[in-house]
Order: C-alpha cells, then structure tokens, then sequence
C-alpha cells in the first residue's frame, strides 16, 4: 500500500522539478545571449580619449618609478577635459533618444541602436559618478561644480566655433550680397530710363501741340435783311456819320416804299 502512495507523490514531484529546471535553464540561456549580444554590439560613442588621458597621467607614476610624479595642475586640467567630453555626451544623448524612440515604435530602426543607446547611457551615468569622486579627491568642493564649469567651456567653443564658420563664409556671402546689389542697381536704373523716355515723349507732344495754332472759326454770314437790322438808339444832338453806300441803301429803299404806296393806290 505504501509503494503506490509513494509513486502517486513523486511523479507530481518529478514534473514539478522537470518543470523548475527547464524554466531555469532557459532563464540562464536567455541571459547568457542577451549578455552576449550587449557585449557583442558597438559601442555607441567612440573611446573616450579624455578619460584614457586622465587615467594614464594619474598612474603614470605607479608604472615607471623614474618618473616624477603629475602635477595637481595638470590632473586637474586632464580631469576637466574629460568632464567637457562628457557633458557633449550627455547632450549627443538627450539630442537623439526622443527621436530615435519615435523611430522604433514606428519600426523604422532595429532595436541594436536602441540597446547601444541605452547601454552608452549607463556607461555614461557610472563615469559622471566616477568623474566627481576624482574631482571632489583633487580639490574639496570641487566635484559639485566641475560640470557646472564644463558647461560653460562646451557653450563657449559651440559659439566660437559658430563664429569662425561665419567668418569662414563671410566672403562669399559679400560677394553674392553685392552681385545681387549691382543687379537691383541695374533693373532700377533701366527702370528710372524707361520713364525718363516716356516722360520725354509726353513733353514733345505736349510741345507739338501748343505750337499748332487753331483754325479760325468762321463768323456767321451778315445780310441786308431787315430782321438782322440791330435798331440803336442815338441820343440827342449825336447823329452818327453816314457813308455813301448807307445812304444810297435809303434812298433805294425809300423810293421803292414810295412806288408800292403808288401802286396800292392805282
């Protein structure tokens, strides 16, 4: 009665520790390649010069005796470059991690730029530790404002170097402004001769014109009728002169009255 008691506990028993290991051994497997895989991508950054620079100044008297040890001047001068490195990291970083997570939720890169992204920004939060412990060894106080000043070197060489790019062009861009100075001259000059030579032309015939002088109106036709005959009343002890023609006209003109009064008699 026992052995089938103990062959019912221990098949679930054996299942369940089948179970358990397989689970582990995939859990181990799994890690090992993604490990592998993370150790197997390229660095995001290329090698950070600055730090390699820093750390052979820093134990160059432990490996060659001879050698006189580094100045604190130098160390500090060698551990402040490497924090400007780090600072144009750090911006590089918060540059292209926005952007770069946009493009992968739209499948438009892989997920091994992504995972080297991530992986350079650990990295990069165990050197800025590891920069203001060696800060803070050289000079007391230091390491809270060591990036502070990094800062402001790396905003001070971004501007002198947007400076001399301007410089670099700032020939060409004279010589295309005064192309372009010498071409507005020139349109605005044919511009102000075209109008010069309307402006002549509307003078010479307005010249020409006044010089023509107007046709003379004919006068109306004057008759011997008596309704044109304008009556004009002399005063007293003015008689007017009368010419020879006028006073034949009266005569003629009173001896024909004369005759048709005879007639109307008759």
């Amino acid at each position: 009665m026992q052995m089938p008691n103990l062959l019912s506990l221990l098949v679930p028993v054996a299942y369940l520790s089948i179970l358990l290991g397989s689970l582990a051994t995939f859990s181990y497997l799994h890690r090992r390649r993604k490990l592998t895989q993370a150790l197997s991508l390229a660095p995001y950054f290329p090698p950070h010069t600055a730090r390699d620079v820093y750390l052979t100044l820093l134990h160059q008297a432990d490996h060659q005796q001879d050698l006189k040890q580094v100045p604190n001047s130098v160390l500090c001068a060698a551990l402040q470059e490497r924090a400007i490195e780090d600072i144009l990291r750090i911006r590089e970083i918060q540059t292209r991690k926005g952007p770069l997570n946009t493009l992968l939720q739209r499948g438009v890169v892989g997920d091994e730029i992504w995972q080297r992204l991530l992986r350079a920004e650990q990295e990069l939060e165990a050197e800025l530790k590891d920069v203001v412990a060696e800060a803070n060894a050289l000079a007391s106080g230091w390491g809270s404002i060591i990036f502070q000043s990094a800062n402001e070197i790396v905003v001070n060489r971004l501007t002198k170097k947007k400076i001399e790019e301007k410089r670099a062009t700032l020939q060409q861009e004279k010589t295309a402004w005064e192309a372009q100075r010498e071409r507005s001259r020139a349109e605005l000059e044919g511009e102000l001769d075209l109008t010069k030579q309307v402006e002549q032309k509307v003078v010479e015939q307005t010249s020409t014109s006044e010089s023509t002088p107007e046709k003379a109106k004919p006068l109306p036709p004057t008759g011997s009728s008596d309704e044109d005959v304008v009556m004009v009343d002399t005063p007293a002890g003015e008689v007017p002169p009368i010419s020879a023609s006028a006073g034949a006209n009266v005569v003629s003109s009173g001896g024909g009255g004369k005759g048709k009064k005879k007639k109307g008699k008759k």
